[in-house]
């Protein structure tokens, strides 16, 4: 993930409170508990922080990476949080806006930090995740022409998260290059068998595959040209590219409604063109960007987190302090 993306973003949601985009399950210790237990929490979540609350749950301080290794080096780790947690602790409010949040991680450089009420008390804890997958998921949509198709055609950037998707490198590949509508399936089919393959569990590996067929029925019912399936996964995220160069959408907006579709009548006698195609890839995917440009071609990217594998994109879940 790159930060760029927030300062890219930012200037349009400046004014969002902090609590519209807080991880409101936010692990805590009591002061009582010792380091150990704290190391633990940190390895079972892969997190890298842990705020420390009193009995009335306001924040008096916070236990990080640094505390725990020097815990180790000085060999205290059983000693309780209380005596050894950092107690200078930059917390924000829940009324805070994203502008601020985002000042606040350049000033200090921090992972993350704890969200309080006007009390004081422990209400969530913002990670810089937290802040891109927001900003990513206000946009939705995204409608883009010309250089950034382009760009993305030729250096393989993520629509989502601005990293590099060497296709070359794709963990799947397969290459819609049939024109019987009948054959629609075969492509999201395999990727759905890959998936299981790979350990993906049931339910994220069957939405992945309705989402990309009905990507793969578009590129056989609209564009007029063959196209390919991508599938890049890894711990966090599983994405997948699926991209022609055909005819293109005129007019995504409509594209984009429910039951909207250019679909011929012997396409649709055919049980296809129900107009559901980009609202079903929207709807069972996390995150959907999509570039079009008449004439050009059409690119979706998808992408689908893995929640059995979420920890480490901030600290969701609970343990008792």
């Amino acid at each position: 993930m790159s930060v760029s993306i927030i300062d890219k973003l930012q200037t349009i949601f400046q004014d969002v409170k902090v609590s519209e985009f807080m991880n409101p399950d936010v692990i805590y210790v009591n002061p009582d508990k010792t380091l150990l237990h704290v190391k633990e929490i940190m390895r079972i979540k892969r997190i890298s922080g842990v705020p420390v609350v009193d009995d009335e749950k306001r924040v008096i301080g916070i236990v990080s990476l640094e505390d725990i290794i020097k815990a180790l080096e000085g060999s205290y780790i059983k000693d309780k949080v209380g005596n050894r947690m950092t107690k200078s602790v930059v917390c924000l409010k829940e009324e805070d806006t994203l502008q601020n949040a985002v000042k606040t991680f350049e000033r200090y450089g921090y992972g993350r930090f704890p969200v309080v009420n006007e009390e004081g008390k422990l209400v969530g804890i913002v990670t810089k995740h937290d802040i891109i997958y927001f900003l990513l998921a206000k946009l939705g949509i995204m409608y883009l022409h010309d250089k950034r198709m382009e760009e993305v055609l030729e250096k393989g950037t993520s629509l989502v998260t601005g990293e590099v998707l060497e296709k070359g490198k794709a963990d799947f590949v397969f290459h819609i290059d049939y024109f019987d509508v009948n054959m629609v399936g075969v492509g999201a089919s395999k990727l759905k068998k890959f998936l299981l393959s790979q350990g993906v569990e049931e339910e994220l590996a069957r939405k992945v595959a309705i989402a990309t067929y009905e990507a793969e029925a578009n590129v056989v019912i609209h564009s007029e040209s063959d196209g390919y399936i991508y599938c890049f996964i890894d711990d966090e995220k599983i994405t997948v590219r699926v991209e022609d160069r055909g005819k293109g959408i005129e007019n995504l907006e409509l594209a984009m409604k429910e039951g909207y579709s250019t679909a011929p009548d012997h396409i649709r006698e055919l049980g296809f063109g129900a107009g559901m195609g980009l609202p079903n890839m929207r709807r069972y995917s996390d995150k959907m960007v999509i570039i079009s440009e008449v004439g050009k071609g059409v690119i979706v990217e998808m992408v689908f987190f893995r929640r059995d594998r979420c920890e480490n994109r901030g600290d969701s879940g609970e343990i008792e302090p």
